[in-house]
C-alpha cells in the first residue's frame, strides 16, 4: 500500500511539474491546474496507468492538453493497451470540437440496439428513423452518424455491428484496452472517422479525430527473415590433358599414344627384303 501511494505522489509531483506545457497547449478557456486535477483522478479511478509506461502516460496527457480536451471519461479517457497508456478522445469530445469549430452545424451519433425501432433508407430520399427501446434495449446491431452543414444539407454514415467488428478485427488493439471495455464508444468513434472523410473539417478538428490512431492500426507485421546465403562455389580445377581429349573425342579414351613425326615412323618401317628366294 505504501508503495502505491509512493507511486501516486510520484505521478502527481511530475504532473504539477508540467502544467507550464499543458498551460501552453491548452485554450484559454481551460485551467492548468484543474486539467492536471483531472488527470490525476483518471489515474486514481484506472490504476492499471500506475503499471503503464510512465513516458507514455505523461505524453497521453499531453495529447489531451493539445486537443483541448479533459480526461473525464465524457469528452476523452486515457486507457491502456498493453504495457501502453494512451489518449482516447470520446465522441463528446469530438462534438466539442466540432460546435467550436463553427464548420459543421450538428452532428449527432447513435448506437442501435436490436430492441429499437429503426429505419434506414438510401436512395434519392435517404433518411435515418430511430426510436431507442426505453428498456431491455438489447446487444449492440449498428451505429449511426447524422451531421448538418451550416448550409441545412445533411449527410449520413451507417455501419452494421459486422462492419465494425471487421474494423476491430484488423486493429492491433483489437482484443484488448478499449476494444473489451467500451465497444459502444469505439463503435461510435468507427463510424465517426469514416464520415469524417466525407466532410468539411479543419486540419485541427481531423487531428482530433485521428488522435487515437494506434488503437485502430492493424497489427505491425513481422520482418520475413532473411534467407541463409548461399555457400560458395567450390573452385574449378583446370581440366586434364586426358580429360580434354575425353570432350573431344566424345567416347572413353583408354591409352593416348603421343604422335611422333612422320620420318620417325618411317625409321622404324622394317626395310622390304628384294632378295633372291
Amino acid at each position: 500500500m505504501s508503495n502505491a501511494i509512493t507511486v501516486i505522489d510520484e505521478v502527481r509531483r511530475n504532473l504539477t511539474a508540467m502544467q507550464p506545457q499543458f498551460k501552453a497547449a491548452l485554450p484559454k478557456h481551460v485551467d492548468p491546474e484543474r486539467f492536471t486535477r483531472v488527470v490525476m483522478t483518471a489515474v486514481q479511478q484506472n490504476p492499471a496507468l500506475l503499471d503503464a509506461d510512465r513516458r507514455s502516460l505523461f505524453g497521453a496527457a499531453m495529447r489531451a492538453a493539445q486537443d483541448g480536451l479533459l480526461a473525464d471519461g465524457r469528452e476523452g479517457a486515457i486507457v491502456t493497451f498493453k504495457n501502453t497508456a494512451q489518449w482516447m478522445p470520446m465522441v463528446a469530445g469530438i462534438m466539442k470540437k466540432v460546435r467550436n469549430s463553427g464548420e459543421i452545424s450538428t452532428w449527432s451519433v447513435q448506437v442501435v440496439k436490436a430492441n429499437d425501432q429503426f429505419d434506414y433508407q438510401l436512395g434519392d430520399d435517404e433518411k435515418i428513423v430511430h426510436r431507442p427501446a426505453l428498456k431491455d434495449r438489447g446487444a449492440t446491431i449498428g451505429v449511426y452518424s447524422i451531421v448538418t452543414m451550416k448550409d441545412g444539407e445533411k449527410s449520413r454514415e451507417f455501419m452494421d455491428v459486422d462492419q465494425v467488428h471487421a474494423i476491430r478485427q484488423r486493429s492491433r488493439s483489437g482484443n484488448a484496452g478499449p476494444w473489451q471495455s467500451d465497444f459502444d464508444e469505439m463503435a461510435k468513434k468507427t463510424v465517426v472517422r469514416r464520415h469524417s472523410k466525407r466532410l468539411p473539417m479543419s486540419t485541427d478538428l481531423d487531428d482530433v479525430i485521428r488522435s487515437d490512431d494506434d488503437l485502430f492500426m492493424p497489427p505491425e507485421q513481422p520482418e520475413a527473415p532473411t534467407p541463409p546465403a548461399a555457400p560458395p562455389e567450390a573452385p574449378k580445377k583446370r581440366p586434364s590433358r586426358l580429360q580434354k581429349v575425353v570432350d573431344l573425342d566424345g567416347h572413353e579414351v583408354t591409352d593416348v599414344v603421343p604422335n611422333k613425326p612422320q620420318a620417325e615412323h618411317q625409321a622404324e618401317a622394317p626395310a622390304e627384303d628384294d632378295s633372291p628366294i
